[in-house]
């Protein structure tokens, strides 16, 4: 039986992941930096096991920024794999606390690497690393991205990202750590926070239906992005860590989709006509945006046998579904949209 310590768990893919790894045997230790209120709210059905003698959950409340904390866990919980998740994921988010963003991944990454590598050195076992990279790193380089892509980010988030990922090969490099860089493009499910952009549709979709609001402000609707679903990016992420030698993969679906294809789907459960409800709003667009991004994980499809199983549509309509259900509506047939856009 083997032993995972998942940073950033009561986020979507930790807690996808921390299910998955269950799934496949493992004792699960998982770090968040508050367990209190709704913070956790993901992991509701692995916190509600009532055996004691069968659990094989365990949160643990701290701050990767507390080196010392960081050294304790890993030597307290002798974990076979670490998965690094944690950070500030929204990078709208990342241009209103640029130094918070770089502090919590960069800085963070590399107190989580270190932490690792004493423990490795003072103890002589072999921790295998996962680091949660982004398509955000590509920025600006045009389409499709590969594992030779050069990087090119436009945000903080980007950046940041960026130098988590050096830091990790550094590490690899370096010391001889088993460490994988992850470049996952964008991947939602119905556990997406309500400020990332598939999210924020599918919710306000639900709640127009509903009756409880009129009107969604999005920024640029032309911007494509290549989008996949959690559960099968986090299978992507223990497939690097069981390979002989540490390697970096891109994840992807290799298809990308502009925001007006998401409205459409999204809307059309609902029986909506998005047009009649969707705003464009200048105010919402990012001082640098992403034009399009689209993967190519044809070196995860040879090396680890990963291809993505649940498809864009079926994605959505999933997520629609999710928030319909919550407010006590049920999806209906995709209504035909007009030929008509509203404008701020």
């Amino acid at each position: 039986m083997k032993t995972a310590l998942i940073t950033g768990v009561a986020g979507q893919d930790g807690s996808y992941l921390a299910e998955f790894l269950l799934e496949q045997g493992y004792t699960v230790h998982g770090l968040a930096r508050r367990i209190e209120g709704g913070a956790i709210w993901r992991l509701a059905p692995l916190l509600a096991e009532s055996d004691e003698t069968e659990r094989r959950f365990f949160l643990h409340e701290g701050d990767i920024l507390d080196a010392g904390f960081l050294r304790r866990l890993i030597d307290e919980t002798q974990p076979d794999e670490l998965y690094n998740l944690a950070g500030q994921s929204h990078v709208g988010l990342s241009f209103v606390q640029p130094a918070r963003t770089m502090a919590v991944i960069a800085t963070g990454t590399a107190m989580v690497l270190e932490a690792l590598h004493a423990h490795c050195r003072a103890s002589g076992r072999q921790v295998r690393f996962y680091q949660a990279g982004s398509s955000e790193m590509f920025g600006a380089s045009p389409p499709p991205q590969n594992e030779d892509t050069p990087f090119h980010p436009r945000s903080p988030y980007g950046v940041a990202k960026l130098a988590a990922h050096n830091a990790t090969a550094v590490y690899r490099d370096a010391y001889g750590l088993f460490a994988c860089n992850g470049i996952l493009f964008n991947h939602e499910s119905p556990r997406r926070g309500e400020n990332f952009v598939t999210r924020k549709v599918t919710l306000a979709a639900a709640r127009i239906a509903a009756g409880m609001q009129d009107r969604l402000a999005l920024g640029d609707l032309s911007v494509r992005r290549d989008w996949g679903h959690a559960a099968d990016y986090v299978r992507a992420m223990w497939l690097m860590l069981q390979q002989e030698e540490p390697e970096d993969f891109v994840i992807a679906t290799g298809q990308s989709h502009a925001i007006g294809e998401l409205l459409e789907i999204a809307f059309g459960q609902a029986g909506l006509d998005w047009r009649r409800h969707v705003v464009a709003d200048p105010a919402c667009r990012r001082p640098l945006e992403v034009d399009h991004l689209c993967g190519d994980a044809g070196k995860a499809a040879r090396l680890l046998g990963w291809r993505p199983t649940i498809g864009f549509e079926a994605l959505i309509a999933e997520m629609m579904e999710a928030d319909l259900a919550r407010l006590g509506l049920q999806p209906v047939q995709a209504a035909q949209p007009a030929p008509r856009l509203m404008t701020a």
